[in-house]
């Protein structure tokens, strides 16, 4: 949204009157808008991780699917604007969102999921994003305010890796209360940066629903038996040091890798696989822990 000042002959492109309208007003309409969405969401749920790499965005993504597949209204907000991947895990190359009666609409993924995310406004897939914090940090603020979003059981925001300046611009823009899944894998430099992402959140007063432990294992296609590749068991004692919920271990598997470059999450094109389940039980345990929060 533009922030220069409307003349008197235009119509005010945020409060849609005519006449002059200064930027501390358009602020203040700005800030109402996004009060006026966020009533309309149930949950925000904000999934972290201390580190890239690992696996953030697809436990966003099957999270999300795992909800709205359970008969909930989900929205999921790819807030990773250097890195916005969460279009292609669900098939949303190329798309390009439009204008409703009410806002710029999300578009409708598997399970009607609704996303947003910036890779609908890049021109190709390769224009990387050059700005400094306050853009950002106005960019976060449309995608919530001027996104009609409509109603919501749970809005899942994936956020930039680590605890810096976009992930604490965008916690604040969500207000309270506001949920954190906390995604790791065993090796001990994730495990250290986990354990930021946990303290990150309960500094912001948010309500850490627990660490997932990605990549936790990899069972041979053919013995069956587990192969610890990265170690196992690491998000578990993370947990208990921390006092936070271990919401379970997802399994390396190729299958996630194959449905995320194709668009297709693995909660829906192979629902009986052991991390699809995962998925499901993640799921699970963030409804009753929001519900009874």
């Amino acid at each position: 949204m533009d922030e220069t000042s409307c003349s008197t002959d235009k119509t005010c492109s945020t409060c849609g009157s005519a006449g002059t309208c200064d930027s501390q007003l358009q602020d203040r309409h700005m800030d109402e808008l996004l009060s006026l969405r966020l009533s309309r969401i149930k949950h925000r749920i904000a999934v972290m991780s201390g580190k890239g790499g690992v696996g953030k965005s697809t436990v966003a993504v099957n999270l999300a699917v795992s909800l709205a597949l359970n008969g909930k209204s989900v929205g999921i907000l790819d807030a990773d604007v250097h890195g916005p991947n969460v279009p292609k895990m669900l098939g949303l190359n190329g798309h390009q969102p439009r204008m409703g009666e009410n806002g710029l609409m999300p578009i409708s993924a598997a399970g009607n999921v609704r996303v947003m995310s910036m890779a609908f406004l890049l021109p190709n897939e390769d224009t990387p994003i050059v700005w400094r914090g306050p853009v950002k940090h106005t960019v976060f603020k449309q995608f919530l305010a001027e996104v009609d979003w409509g109603d919501l059981d749970y809005l899942i925001v994936d956020l930039p890796p680590g605890t810096g300046d976009e992930p604490l611009s965008i916690a604040q823009l969500l207000g309270k209360p506001l949920w954190a899944v906390i995604v790791t894998t065993p090796q001990d430099v994730a495990l250290l940066d986990s354990r930021k992402s946990v303290v990150f959140g309960q500094t912001l007063e948010m309500g850490v629903l627990g660490i997932v432990e990605n990549m936790s294992g990899l069972i041979c296609p053919h013995c069956h038996e587990r192969i610890d590749l990265f170690k196992r068991g690491g998000g578990e004692r993370s947990s208990r040091d921390l006092s936070v919920p271990f919401l379970g271990a997802v399994p390396i598997d190729p299958s996630v890798v194959t449905g995320g470059d194709q668009g297709t999450p693995i909660t829906i094109m192979n629902p009986d696989s052991i991390s699809a389940a995962a998925f499901r039980d993640l799921a699970a345990q963030v409804e009753t822990a929001v519900s009874e929060g």
